[in-house]
């Protein structure tokens, strides 16, 4: 069963795929260093995207992501309006915080490789990160795939996760209104049971109502917040103005069909 932890990520913007993954491919190999006391050792990173990453990756923040996941940061408690400030010491001076600790040197422009004409073969969101010892020995490789939905893989990765058997299985929107029909049930009471199947239902609720509240907290900010959208695109923020121009209009002045799309 797709579960709607799987469905639902909380993380940096604009990409779960280009973004969340990558930055959790960071933080992992930072984490494996440590685990293997490579961290102490550690004078120099780099970091060697492929495929759709490396084509589309400076559109979706990808070189921010990977920082922030070099620099020990979570996607999903990370508060975007300390970005910025957070990635300055790496863009001015070119230092980096590895997992928050043990300063190494790193250059964006130059540590950052964007392999645009090459892909790895396990996936082609590919990553390759790579940590060197004083003098250039290279202390540990490993390479790493963003699988979707904020999911990162490495080849020797387990492809599925383990079956959880649920009580109303089902594969269509079909299967699904017969299950209610069957058992008297409604869609929400259906997929609340099969959630609870791994997860007790405190959680379960718990975390439907933390994905609602990041969404409205999400929606406000871009309401709120006026200038340009963060990236090389130098997008104008749009909602503001949208917001401001349908609030002046008087009643009446759209059907009510669009009035609603509008909106």
């Amino acid at each position: 069963m797709t579960s709607i932890f799987d469905l639902f990520k909380v993380g940096i913007g604009p990409s779960s795929s280009h973004t969340v993954g990558p930055m959790r491919a960071a933080a992992r190999f930072v984490e494996t260093l440590t685990a293997d006391g490579l961290l102490a050792k550690a004078e120099s990173l780099r970091v060697e995207l492929f495929g759709s990453l490396a084509l589309t990756g400076r559109g979706h923040g990808i070189d921010r992501a990977i920082m922030l996941g070099l620099s020990g940061e979570d996607p999903e408690r990370l508060a975007p309006d300390r970005i910025e400030a957070m990635l300055e010491p790496v863009r001015v001076r070119h230092s980096l915080a590895l997992g928050g600790g043990r300063l190494i040197h790193f250059d964006p422009e130059l540590d950052l490789i964007y392999r645009t004409n090459e892909s790895l073969p396990f996936h082609p969101n590919g990553m390759r990160f790579s940590a060197d010892a004083r003098g250039g020995r290279e202390l540990r490789s490993q390479e790493y795939s963003s699988i979707g939905g904020g999911f990162v893989r490495t080849e020797a990765d387990e492809s599925e996760a383990a079956s959880v058997p649920v009580p109303f299985p089902f594969e269509s929107a079909t299967r699904m209104l017969e299950l209610g029909r069957e058992h008297g049930k409604r869609i929400w009471e259906m997929v609340l049971a099969n959630e609870a199947a791994s997860r007790s239902e405190r959680e379960v609720r718990e975390g439907v109502f933390h994905f609602w509240g990041v969404m409205q907290e999400c929606a406000r900010r871009g309401l709120e917040t006026e200038g340009v959208l963060p990236g090389f695109l130098a997008l104008a923020r749009r909602a503001p103005g949208l917001q401001r121009r349908l609030r002046a209009e008087a009643p009446g002045d759209r059907p009510p069909g669009l009035a609603v799309l509008a909106w």
